[in-house]
């Protein structure tokens, strides 16, 4: 397995990665009461609680994303230059 190759892979990982936050987060943005709702039947939550849930929740992905997709593929851009 080459280097290309798996800049590719960790590039398709990311972009993935990316599209699902942003559904996450139209799905956040514009749904907020209905998911509130929802989740509000099964667990006793505030407005306030749900909101720091996701929000925090979310930028632990990006941090994820980040470390573990675009990380490892800029490593990779860097290296095949060389």
């Amino acid at each position: 397995m080459n280097t290309a190759l798996l800049r590719d892979f960790f590039l398709w990982c990311a972009v993935v990665n990316f599209g699902a936050l942003l559904v996450w987060f139209a799905a956040f943005t514009l749904g907020r009461e209905w998911m509130y709702r929802l989740h509000s039947r099964w667990f006793r939550i505030s407005p306030e609680q749900f909101d720091t849930i996701h929000y925090g929740r979310m930028a632990i992905y990006k941090i994820g994303i980040l470390l573990f997709n675009v990380a490892p593929c800029a490593a990779l851009w860097i290296i095949g230059r060389t």
